[in-house]
């Protein structure tokens, strides 16, 4: 932790409540119990693109934790660390992907919603349910068929919205060279 710059701890904080408040406000429910269509994955896979590994873990754990902690239902164990290991999993595999550099072109578009589709999958498809089966004894077709359509809905949101605020901030930023005399 002691690595972390004060900007990349701020966007934790940030970070962290703008993923509650989304998770909190801003979720339409699925025809399947206790799974969402959320908007928070967008902004976590963002927020791990531009700012690392270790602030995405932070951001999708917190977020998620005071989210569940707010419900009123006791908070999940395993979808709240499977957000921190989305945000993780996302951080690794931008790491290529420069936002600061202006440069968010179609390449990186792809590399980015490959990124966060497979590690959606990852942790909603396969960790989350496997962690509700040895943590709480839950059903396997039910947390599985709840994993698959959070998966779902979640590479979707993520792809509009994740993508949406990856290009706007690379659009901020100047692009290296572009100040240089013709």
């Amino acid at each position: 932790m002691k690595n972390l710059s004060v900007r990349t701890i701020v966007a934790i904080g940030i970070g962290a409540a703008l993923f509650f408040v989304l998770a909190r406000f801003v979720a339409i429910p699925s025809p399947v119990p206790n799974t969402s269509i959320t908007t928070q994955y967008g902004l976590l896979a963002f927020m791990s693109a531009l700012f690392g590994p270790v602030a995405g873990l932070l951001i999708g754990f917190i977020g998620h934790f005071l989210n569940d902690l707010s419900a009123g239902w006791g908070v999940w164990w395993s979808w709240v660390i499977c957000s921190g290991i989305f945000g993780l999993l996302v951080g690794f595999g931008c790491k290529g992907i420069s936002l600061e550099d202006g440069k968010f072109g179609k390449s990186q578009i792809i590399r980015f919603n490959i990124v966060q589709a497979v590690s959606h999958l990852i942790c909603w498809a396969a960790i989350a349910p496997t962690l509700d089966i040895l943590m709480y004894q839950e059903p396997v077709n039910k947390v599985y068929l709840q994993g698959l359509v959070a998966s779902a809905a979640n590479i979707v949101t993520t792809a509009i919205i994740g993508t949406i605020l990856c290009i706007a901030y690379a659009k901020t930023r100047p692009q290296a060279g572009s100040l240089n005399k013709e």
